[in-house]
């Protein structure tokens, strides 16, 4: 198994990014759609499109990409000789992306469900706070793995 890693190992990386990539975009995005969701009208014409787009854009990109990077993520930890998890940098990368950016993401998908429930209760400054969330996790995430720091 360990040679299906080595040999595949570029494609494995390349796919990752390209679902971390469309796992952020979405992740950045649909917060956006809160906060312009946050103060349509409840019932009106607006409000049932951001219902349609959010959903589609959960379900369509979102989920998709964080599981297909979830696991091309592990298949790279199982790579022999890629990382040693005696360093620090592994472990404050794998939490920034299990427990920052998976667990944004849970945040994100509840609150999809309420506003398709029309039981929004935050505001639109609140949606622009944690549209904010994903940029600091990926920052510190591309730091960690690209310098290395610890």
């Amino acid at each position: 198994m360990s040679e299906f890693f080595l040999e595949w190992y570029r494609w494995i990386k390349a796919l990752h990014i390209i679902a971390v990539i469309a796992w952020m975009a979405g992740m950045l995005y649909l917060p956006r759609l809160y906060v312009y969701h946050a103060d349509a009208a409840v019932g009106s014409e607006l409000s049932e499109t951001f219902k349609v787009m959010e959903r589609r854009l959960l379900r369509a990109i979102i989920n998709p990409a964080m599981m297909l990077a979830l696991i091309l993520g592990i298949f790279l930890l199982f790579t022999p000789g890629l990382i040693d998890f005696q360093e620090k940098w592994i472990w404050i990368k794998l939490f920034c992306a299990i427990v920052g950016l998976g667990g944004t993401h849970a945040w994100l998908s509840r609150w999809r469900r309420a506003f398709a429930e029309d039981r929004n209760i935050h505001t639109t400054g609140f949606y622009r706070k944690i549209n904010e969330i994903p940029t600091v996790f990926m920052i510190i995430i591309v730091i960690m793995v690209i310098v290395r720091p610890f």
